[in-house]
C-alpha cells in the first residue's frame, strides 16, 4: 500500500517542525483577531494579529501595536505563545509523553531532537526531563523577585496585579521573548537594579541551551555525591566538558563582556540614552542593552535614539544570538566559534581545525558556513526589500531584518509603520530565524539525494 504525500511529509522532523509552528501562529493568529482580544472596540485586524501571533510564537518581540491594547484574554493567549514556542512545540509532546506514558518512542524523539538540536538522541529523555524542571525553576524563581519588586514598589495595583505581571515577564524573560505588559518596555525601570538584573539573569540563562544544563546538573549531582560518599552500582567518574559547553560558556561570557563594552563607550556621553543618568544607572543600562541584543529583546532606553555605531554593533550581537537547543535566535555562538576558528586555522595554514585540542569534523565546518550564508543572504535580502517597498535608511532596514531573524524583537521605531508587505517579510523572517536556517532549506526541500559517483577533482584559483 502506497504511503500518501502527507505521510511522507510527517516523517521528515524538519518538516513537522515548521508545520506544528505554523499551525501554533495560525491558532494564536485566530485568537488574537477575536473582538474580546482587544480593548478596543474594533478589535484586531488580521495583519495585526498575524503579525503580533508569530512574534510571540518564535519569542522575538516585535510587534505593530502595543502590547497594552490587549484585553486580558489576549494577554494570556500572547504568554501561552510565548512558553509554548519557547519550550519547543515537540519538546513539550515529548514531556507529556513521559508523565503520561512513562516512556518516549523514537519518532517523538527525532521530532524534539529536531526542535531543540539535542546533540545525543539516546540521552532525550533525560533532557526533555531537565528542561521541564530548569523552566519551572527559573521562570518560578524570576516570578517571585519581579512579584516582590512589583508589589513593593508601587509599580502594580495589589498582590494579584503584580502577581500576574511577575509571571508574565518572567516568562517573557526566560524564554527570550522581550515582550512587556509596559508601553514603554522596562524603560520605566532605569533606576531600579531589582528588576534589571533578575530580568538580565532570566534571559542569559534562557539562552545558555538545554544541553549546557543538562551537563551542569550532572556535574552538580557527581559532586555533591562525592561529598557524601555514596557510592552506587554502575557509577561512573566524572566526565570532562564538552566541546559544545565550553564553547557556548566561552563565547558567552565574551559577548557578556563586549556588548556592554559597547554600548558604554558608544552611549555613555549621548544625551537621549544614557547621558543624563547617574553612575551606577549608566553602568546597570549599558550593562542591560549591551547583553539584551543576544535576542532578549527588553529594553531600558530609547532604542531609535541610540548612535548609529551602536546600531551597527547591536546588529552585530544579534545575528549571532546565543547557545544552540536554547530559547533564542541567531545563527548561534558555536557556528559563530567555528567559523572564528576556521579563518585562524587557514591563517596559520593548518590542514584541520582544532579548537580547545579538539579537531572539527569537515561536516561540521560545512553545516556552519552554510547557515552564515544562507542567514547573510537572508538579512541582506529582507534589508533590501525594506529599502526598496518602504524607503527605510541601511541603518533601520538592517536593524530591523536582523532583529527579526535573530528573534530579538529590538527595533528603532519603525516596525509599526512599515507596509503590509514589509510585516509579512518581517513574520517570515521570524519563523525563518525561529527554527532555523537550515531546518527550514531541509523542510521545504521535495528531497534529499545521494550522488552514487563523484566527480574528478579541480582546483579554481581563490582571491
Amino acid at each position: 500500500m502506497r504511503r500518501s504525500g502527507l505521510l511522507r511529509v510527517i516523517r521528515n522532523p524538519a518538516q513537522l517542525v515548521v508545520a506544528s509552528f505554523a499551525l501554533l501562529i495560525a491558532i494564536g493568529t485566530a485568537l488574537l483577531f477575536l473582538p474580546w482580544a482587544t480593548d478596543g472596540p474594533t478589535g484586531t485586524g488580521w495583519e495585526d494579529a498575524l503579525f503580533v501571533s508569530t512574534s510571540a510564537t518564535t519569542v522575538t518581540g516585535l510587534s505593530t501595536v502595543p502590547i497594552p491594547s490587549f484585553s486580558l484574554f489576549g494577554e494570556l493567549v500572547i504568554l501561552a505563545l510565548i512558553q509554548i514556542g519557547g519550550f519547543g512545540i515537540m519538546t513539550i509532546g515529548s514531556v507529556f509523553a513521559l508523565v503520561t506514558l512513562r516512556r518516549i518512542g523514537l519518532r517523538q524523539r527525532m521530532l524534539a531532537q529536531a526542535e531543540i538540536g539535542a546533540v545525543d538522541i539516546g540521552e532525550l529523555k533525560r533532557l526533555l526531563l531537565a528542561i521541564g524542571k530548569i523552566t519551572l525553576v527559573v521562570e518560578g524563581s524570576l516570578a517571585t523577585i519581579l512579584f516582590l519588586r512589583f508589589w513593593q514598589g508601587g509599580y502594580e495595583d495589589g498582590p494579584i496585579r503584580s502577581a500576574y505581571s511577575a509571571v508574565f515577564h518572567a516568562v517573557s524573560a526566560f524564554n527570550n521573548a522581550g515582550i512587556s505588559l509596559y508601553p514603554d518596555n522596562l524603560e520605566g525601570f532605569q533606576d531600579d537594579a531589582w528588576v534589571i538584573f533578575p530580568v538580565t539573569f532570566g534571559f542569559i540563562v534562557g539562552g545558555l541551551g538545554f544541553p549546557v544544563y543538562v551537563e551542569i546538573l550532572n556535574r552538580w549531582k557527581h559532586n555533591r555525591a562525592e561529598r557524601r560518599h555514596v557510592e552506587t552500582a554502575g557509577a561512573e567518574r566524572a566526565k570532562p566538558w564538552s566541546l559544545h559547553a565550553k564553547i557556548t560558556v566561552g563565547a558567552t561570557v565574551v559577548l557578556l563582556v563586549g556588548g556592554p563594552l559597547m554600548v558604554l563607550a558608544f552611549e555613555w556621553t549621548n544625551p537621549d540614552t544614557l547621558g543624563p543618568l547617574g553612575m551606577f544607572d549608566k553602568l546597570s543600562n549599558g550593562w542591560f542593552q549591551g547583553v539584551t541584543p543576544r535576542t532578549a529583546g527588553f529594553n531600558t532606553v530609547d532604542i531609535g535614539a541610540m548612535n548609529e555605531t551602536t546600531h551597527l554593533g547591536t546588529s552585530i550581537m544579534m545575528f549571532v544570538g546565543a547557545g544552540p537547543a536554547s530559547t533564542s535566535g541567531g545563527i548561534k555562538v558555536t557556528t559563530a566559534a567555528v567559523l572564528a576558528a576556521v579563518l585562524w586555522a587557514q591563517i596559520r595554514g593548518e590542514t584541520d581545525v582544532n579548537v580547545l585540542r579538539r579537531r572539527i569534523p569537515t561536516a561540521m565546518i560545512r553545516q556552519a558556513v552554510t547557515i552564515a550564508l544562507l542567514s547573510i543572504g537572508f538579512v541582506g535580502l529582507t534589508s533590501l526589500v525594506f529599502m526598496a517597498s518602504d524607503g527605510l535608511d541601511l541603518s533601520d532596514a538592517l536593524f530591523e531584518s536582523t532583529s527579526a531573524f535573530g528573534t530579538v524583537g529590538l527595533s528603532t521605531g519603525v516596525t509599526g509603520s512599515i507596509s503590509t508587505g514589509g510585516h509579512l517579510v518581517l513574520t517570515l523572517a521570524m519563523i525563518c530565524g525561529r527554527v532555523g536556517p537550515l531546518t527550514f532549506v531541509t523542510a521545504i526541500a521535495l528531497r534529499e539525494r545521494t550522488r552514487l559517483y563523484r566527480h574528478p577533482e579541480e582546483r579554481p584559483i581563490i582571491g
